[in-house]
């Protein structure tokens, strides 16, 4: 199948029980879940209860009403943005934030006039906390910063960032897309409001499956509007979690999925995937020093990033060198902005994009060999 190292994308292979537990469920239940009183629904809606329970304990969060199914991190984040801010609220957000995020934001200021403070950051991506709370002004609403970069994997101090929120009384909202699976996330110890993720990623689940978990009392406004199973006769969306903010039919193969997912990284552990992927990620920092022409940035140490590194190669453009690796070497990355033109904006490279390297917890060490090999080598034709 050749060497898979997008996964800061998705992550890919998946657990084959993860799979099987999708085709399983549409092949022998199929049934929508909070829609029917009968054995094959109730069955659904056991389901999905334990895949919340699952992410709940996942994240050290009890109140799993208060979790939100959604089909992606995007929508997590927009669910979230468009359902706490309004007119002339103040945003503060980091400088290496995802479209998921960054266009949300943007479309809101058009919209409603809300004013965003970019938070800077050094070349390697770091955010110092004390910018955080320099940048807080009497209308701020809401702290927005991501977990991990998607371009450098930069960790950020979110536990820092999280007590300023909490200190001056501001929603502190997490996105959780590149470190959800791979890192310790706790909610409480962390003091995290509302936390994004998506499924597909390190936590190995199927696509179209994410969440948004809602640790505040905050009255969040519905993204939509519809069926929710219960409550017909009520003209209005329902005012208690999670109905209130999930309408229409859930992914309820995804789900089941998700939860076969989550059973997974329980029974590895996230300590072992993590300290899995801190070696590889040592590794590669120290083979790619022995490419010619190599320019990595982010940070040069495995302890401040999750599994993404980001470089060029002088002379051949980041497109070109992608594309000899899946042609003439069969190895998958991503070359481009990654749709986080902020972050490249840091580093300069806003114009011509970088190579992404997403190393994963089912990748080896050979993985890295076999890379170092092919970038050197394409430069000799």
């Amino acid at each position: 199948m050749g060497i898979y190292l997008d996964n800061a994308a998705t992550s890919y292979p998946k657990p084959e029980a993860v799979a099987k537990s999708v085709y399983d469920f549409m092949i022998n239940n199929g049934t929508s879940s909070g829609r029917g009183s009968y054995k094959m629904a109730m069955k659904s809606d056991f389901l999905v209860y334990e895949t919340r329970k699952l992410i709940g304990d996942l994240f050290n969060f009890k109140n799993y009403k208060n979790i939100i199914f959604t089909s992606n991190v995007t929508e997590s984040i927009n669910l979230a943005l468009r359902g706490i801010l309004k007119e002339n609220d103040h945003v503060v957000t980091s400088s290496l934030e995802h479209n998921a995020v960054w266009r949300c934001l943007k479309t809101l200021e058009k919209e409603i006039n809300i004013s965003i403070t970019k938070v800077s950051a050094d070349e390697y991506g770091y955010t110092n906390p004390i910018d955080v709370k320099n940048s807080i002004q009497k209308n701020t609403k809401l702290i927005v910063f991501n977990h991990a970069s998607n371009v450098l994997g930069t960790i950020q101090p979110i536990k820092e960032i999280g007590e300023i929120a909490k200190e001056n009384n501001i929603l502190f909202l997490v996105d959780a897309a590149q470190s959800a699976g791979v890192l310790n996330i706790d909610i409480n110890e962390n003091n995290i409001d509302l936390l994004a993720f998506t499924g597909h990623k390190s936590l190995f689940g199927p696509m179209g499956t994410g969440g948004l978990i809602v640790n505040c009392d905050y009255d969040i406004k519905p993204l939509k509007a519809g069926g929710t199973g219960g409550d017909s006769k009520y003209e209005y969306q329902p005012d208690y979690y999670p109905n209130k903010l999930e309408s229409g039919t859930l992914n309820v193969s995804g789900i089941v999925g998700l939860r076969e997912a989550i059973k997974f990284i329980n029974n590895e552990t996230i300590d072992k995937i993590y300290e899995k992927e801190k070696l590889l990620v040592a590794y590669a920092l120290k083979k790619l020093k022995e490419v010619k022409n190599i320019k990595i940035y982010g940070p040069k140490n495995e302890n401040d990033i999750v599994g993404v590194i980001s470089f060029n190669i002088e002379n051949i453009s980041a497109e070109e060198v992608v594309y000899n690796l899946d042609m003439n070497y069969d190895i998958m990355a991503r070359a481009g902005l990654h749709c986080s033109p902020n972050a490249h904006e840091l580093i300069g490279t806003k114009d011509i994009g970088t190579v992404r390297i997403g190393i994963g917890y089912f990748n080896e060490f050979e993985d890295i060999d076999k890379l170092v090999f092919a970038l050197n080598d394409m430069q000799n034709y």
